[in-house]
C-alpha cells in the first residue's frame, strides 16, 4: 500500500488523477465533518473566554448547546452568535447545586438527552499576592465553592443524566497552577489540584457506567479573567504589554500563541467519540510549561 501511495504522489502511476483525488477528497471530508454532530452540551462559564469559544467549537461542530454562566447580557449575546437552533443561555450560579442540576435538565428537556458536560466557570479570588500566614479563609472559601466544589456537583448532576444511558463525556477546567506550584495566587492553585483530584476519583466509577471523566490542564491564556488579574499585578502597564507578558513570557514555546480556542479544540476531542476510550486523563495544553518551569510571579509582600 505505502509504495502504491509512492506511485500516486510521484506521477508513477497511470490512475494518478482519481487516486489523488480520492485520496485527498477522503482527508478533505474527514477534515470537514462534524465530530459532535446530534450531540448535546452544557458548557459552564459559557458566556465568555474558554467557555465562549468551546460552545462555538462544539456548535461549528455540530452539537446544540446550553450555556451556563451569570454573565446574562453576555451569554445571550452568545447564543444569539450561535443561533437559537444550536444554542440557548440559561442563568447558573454554579454555586448553587440546584441551578446546576437545573441546566442540566434544561438540557434534557430542550433536546431529550446530554451526552457532555463541560465543568468550566471558575473565579480567580483575591489575586493580591500575600504569605501563607496572612490567607484569607473566607476568600479561600469562595475560591473553593466556584473552581471546586461547584465541578463536583456538575459532576454529580451529569452523572445523574449520563449513567442511565451509559454514556457521556464529562470534562472539567483545571489549570497548570494544579499540576505545578508557583503558578498562582495559593486558593486558585489548590481549587484547580482539586479538580484532578476529582476526576481521578470518579473516572473508575464512571467507567464501569460508560461515562468518561477527564480535565484540560491550560496554561495562562489572556481572558477576562487573567487580564484582570494581570491588571492588579501590573497596573503601570498597558493592557496590550499585560497580554504580551501572558502570551509570551508566560508560555513556553517560541512562535506559538496559546489561544482559547486552543482549550476548545482539547475539549472538542475529549467531547467526541474520537476519545472513547479516554478517562481519568488531564490533558495539559501548555506547550511543555509544566515540564520546564514556573513564571515569575509577584512577590508576597509582608
Amino acid at each position: 500500500m505505502f509504495r502504491a501511495m509512492q506511485r500516486v504522489l510521484t506521477g508513477k502511476s497511470r490512475a494518478e488523477p482519481a487516486c489523488l483525488s480520492a485520496f485527498v477528497n477522503h482527508f478533505s471530508a474527514a477534515s470537514d465533518s462534524q465530530r459532535l454532530a446530534g450531540k448535546v452540551a452544557v458548557i459552564t462559564g459559557g458566556a465568555s473566554g474558554i467557555g465562549k469559544a468551546t460552545a462555538a467549537e462544539f456548535v461549528r461542530n455540530g452539537a446544540r448547546v446550553i450555556i451556563a454562566d451569570v454573565q446574562d447580557d453576555l451569554g445571550r449575546s452568545v447564543a444569539a452568535e450561535l443561533g437559537p437552533d444550536a444554542a440557548c443561555y440559561t442563568r447558573c450560579d454554579v454555586t448553587d447545586e440546584a441551578q446546576v442540576a437545573a441546566a442540566v435538565d434544561l438540557a434534557v428537556e430542550r433536546h431529550g438527552r446530554l451526552d457532555v458536560v463541560f465543568n468550566n466557570a471558575g473565579i480567580g479570588g483575591n489575586v493580591a499576592p500575600v504569605p501563607l500566614a496572612s490567607l484569607d479563609l473566607d476568600d479561600f472559601d469562595r475560591v473553593m465553592a466556584t473552581n471546586a466544589r461547584a465541578v463536583v456537583a456538575g459532576v454529580k448532576h451529569a452523572a445523574r443524566v449520563m449513567v442511565p444511558r451509559r454514556s457521556g463525556s464529562i470534562i472539567c477546567t483545571a489549570s497548570t497552577a494544579g499540576v505545578i506550584g508557583g503558578v498562582a495566587i495559593t486558593p486558585y492553585g489548590i481549587s484547580k489540584a482539586a479538580i484532578l483530584g476529582l476526576v481521578r476519583t470518579v473516572a473508575g466509577e464512571m467507567a464501569r457506567s460508560g461515562v468518561r471523566v477527564n480535565a484540560i490542564s491550560p496554561n495562562y491564556i489572556p481572558t477576562p479573567l487573567v487580564m484582570g488579574a494581570m491588571a492588579q499585578w501590573f497596573p503601570e502597564m498597558s493592557a496590550e504589554e499585560r497580554r504580551r507578558i501572558i502570551e509570551r513570557d508566560m508560555n513556553e514555546m517560541d512562535g506559538p500563541v496559546l489561544e482559547a480556542e486552543d482549550v476548545a479544540k482539547a475539549a472538542l476531542y475529549l467531547a467526541s467519540d474520537e476519545a472513547k476510550y479516554v478517562n481519568g486523563h488531564n490533558l495539559v495544553v501548555d506547550g511543555g510549561f509544566t515540564v520546564s518551569k514556573a513564571p515569575n510571579m509577584p512577590a508576597p509582600s509582608c
